[in-house]
């Protein structure tokens, strides 16, 4: 009959060593430069199935965008979808706006982040007993957005202010965008959602824009207002148009009343 060693010894030949799996990709921290020449610093994960471990062409540029056009942030409130490192949602604060609630994918450590980076913000800003104007929430696009909703006024039926930063990629999820955007967007002639993407798979890019067809067709109407190309590529080993993968289009989308 076997001893109780002999059984733990048995056991031990089936348990991994404890540095069998590579250690967890550590988070790391990039910047970002306003306008005004202030640095905002934003803390990134380690790693992440749904890419929140960059800070993306589309993210730097709708926070330029809303620095030269601050009138469309200014007291009012913003939702953030697929948010990232929050850098967008972080530029709305700082300009003024009423209300700006930033999301991503309900994951513990992707909301946990955006919420360190909100701290970090309003520490470096060291105005002590600022009122905070950011939330951070987890959202699936196309579910039940009365939680995001919540943060609203009871008279406010949606959010003025949408940004939607290099989503469009995610081609299997434009229904469940477009459901969200609907759900969240007050439905006024003045609220708008702005969508900024680049084509990182320059061959695919129809299917990017193909969500501006599908948008359309629920209610809305689309505007073009950017397009402007970076210095570089964001990943160098990528394949196709480098133009077009350095390249940024911004576009707005309206309620059609």
């Amino acid at each position: 009959m076997a001893s109780d060693s002999d059984n733990e010894a048995s056991l031990d030949l089936f348990t991994e060593p404890s540095d069998y799996y590579p250690p967890s990709p550590k988070p790391t921290s990039q910047t970002h430069t306003l306008l005004s020449g202030q640095i905002l610093h934003l803390r990134l994960v380690g790693h992440n199935p749904l890419w929140g471990h960059h800070l993306w062409q589309a993210g730097r540029l709708v926070s330029t965008y809303l620095e030269k056009n601050s009138s469309l942030v200014k007291g009012k409130t913003v939702l953030e979808l697929g948010a990232g490192a929050g850098l967008p949602s972080l530029v709305c604060a700082g300009l003024g706006a009423k209300t700006v609630v930033v999301t991503d994918y309900p994951d513990a450590e992707l909301v946990q982040n955006l919420q360190l980076n909100i701290d970090r913000f309003y520490e470096h800003r060291g105005n002590e007993g600022e009122e905070r104007k950011i939330i951070a929430e987890g959202h699936c696009w196309g579910n039940d957005a009365s939680n995001l909703l919540s943060h609203l006024p009871a008279s406010e039926q949606g959010f003025e202010v949408l940004i939607l930063a290099d989503l469009l990629f995610n081609h299997s999820e434009h229904g469940k965008l477009v459901e969200t955007v609907k759900s969240t967007l007050k439905k006024t002639k003045e609220a708008k959602a702005l969508v900024f993407f680049t084509p990182y798979r320059p061959w695919l890019f129809e299917k990017d824009m193909a969500f501006f067809e599908l948008v359309s067709e629920e209610g809305f109407e689309v505007e073009k207002v950017l397009e402007e190309k970076m210095e570089r590529v964001m990943f160098e080993e990528d394949r196709g148009d480098e133009e077009l993968r350095r390249t940024v289009f911004g576009y707005v989308v309206r309620w059609k009343l």
